[in-house]
């Protein structure tokens, strides 16, 4: 079941710590302070049933999922990483002393994206925040010239 929440700031002490740790920041501390939070619990609502134990929070459990997949992490590595690392807290808004959850649960979560047809959701999401900010801009024209490159390695 899923009882969509507002996103919660970022623990105090969880701020204190990552900036102490980093300094300079890092791609996630940077992530989330330039773009806040990629996804809502609103986002994946008709994923969740309406009846059964409350979710982990899927906006929490969708960035857990791209920084898994930037990190090239397993589920085992990435629910390890949101127990431990300063810097992924900082982005899921968690306090120092969440304990996560278990590796299974980011395994439950993919399941629900691909049975809901919602991997494209998640991108799309992802790419129109990305955008908005002006971190990547819309796709311009190909160089014609590339073809050429790229037929060396066909033939």
């Amino acid at each position: 079941m899923i009882q969509p929440q507002a996103i919660d700031p970022i623990p105090e002490e969880t701020v204190r710590v990552a900036r102490a740790a980093f300094p300079k920041g890092n791609l996630y501390i940077t992530m989330r302070d330039e773009i806040g939070t990629l996804y809502k619990d609103q986002d994946f609502e008709a994923l969740f049933s309406t009846l059964g134990q409350p979710a982990f929070s899927p906006w929490r459990l969708a960035l857990v999922c791209v920084m898994q997949y930037i990190e090239d992490m397993t589920d085992r590595q990435a629910a390890d990483a949101v127990r431990s690392r300063i810097d992924w807290k900082y982005a899921l808004s968690l306090e120092l002393t969440d304990p996560g959850f278990d590796f299974s649960v980011i395994c439950e979560f993919r399941v629900r994206i691909i049975k809901g047809s919602a991997e494209q959701k998640l991108l799309d999401i992802l790419l129109k925040q990305l955008k908005e900010k002006g971190i990547i801009k819309d796709k311009g024209k190909q160089r014609t010239d590339s073809t050429h490159d790229w037929q060396q390695f066909v033939t």
